[in-house]
């Protein structure tokens, strides 16, 4: 099994920290309309919007807010809003890869503010497959790991999951996207609390990062990126 990330570590502190700012509420809004415009608003049979829905609960989202934003992707609502999904690829300080997600519904406005901080900041927008090359999509599964043992890690890989990196209280399982649904349900009926899932970018290799002014400038980057209001996720190789 592989072992804990630094990467994983920033990945889950920054998402903490954003779910203490309204903001967060907005992204996974965005998330539920498009999941619901696209496989309708039932969570039994709308695995993408099951996913949607639970990370809204886990960020303590109003019921209300929950419910306005999958009428507005079913149709019941008279928003007229048009969000859709875009992945744009980005080249980094010391020849890092990003890849970044966004919901929207401007792309030539998110592409705009993309360029803003990219041209700020040491990075540039690539073209296609100028980064996506050093990912793999995955599924990846966040799970409490308190008090679990070697026989329940046993029993992760046995209901599907292709890795674990493990790290304290937390275990992220990985999974083929195909996978991802069946692992999750495996897991729910085996007792194990599932606090996030979704499907993701996984670095191919770590880019390791020693040099303290390119660790500035990369952490910097990812965190403006982050912040726009328009990006639900961004993925980077860069381990620093």
């Amino acid at each position: 099994m592989s072992g804990h990330s630094k990467w994983a570590t920033t990945h889950r502190q920054k998402s903490a920290a954003d779910a203490k700012k309204g903001a967060v509420f907005t992204k996974i809004a965005n998330l539920l309309t498009v999941a619901a415009r696209e496989g309708g608003g039932d969570l039994e049979s709308n695995f993408k919007l099951r996913l949607a829905f639970d990370k809204a609960r886990a960020a303590n989202m109003p019921k209300d807010n929950i419910q306005r934003a999958i009428d507005k992707g079913t149709g019941n609502s008279k928003d007229g809003a048009n969000f859709e999904e875009a992945a744009y690829e980005v080249v980094g300080p010391a020849g890092s890869g990003f890849i970044v997600e966004a919901i929207t519904d401007n792309k030539n406005r998110t592409v705009a503010d993309l360029k803003a901080i990219l041209n700020k900041n040491g990075g540039q927008l690539g073209s296609a497959n100028s980064v996506a090359w050093m990912f793999e999509r995955k599924g990846q599964i966040i799970i409490n790991a308190a008090g679990l043992d070697d026989d329940k890690e046993l029993e992760i890989i046995d209901s599907g999951a292709d890795d674990i990196d493990k790290g304290g209280d937390e275990w992220i399982v990985y999974t083929a996207v195909e996978q991802l649904n069946a692992v999750s349900k495996a897991l729910k009926e085996k007792g194990i609390e599932i606090k996030e899932a979704g499907l993701v970018y996984s670095a191919k290799d770590q880019l390791e990062i020693n040099n303290p002014e390119d660790q500035e400038k990369i952490e910097r980057l990812y965190n403006l990126i982050d912040d726009m209001d328009d990006v639900s996720n961004v993925y980077t190789n860069a381990n620093w």
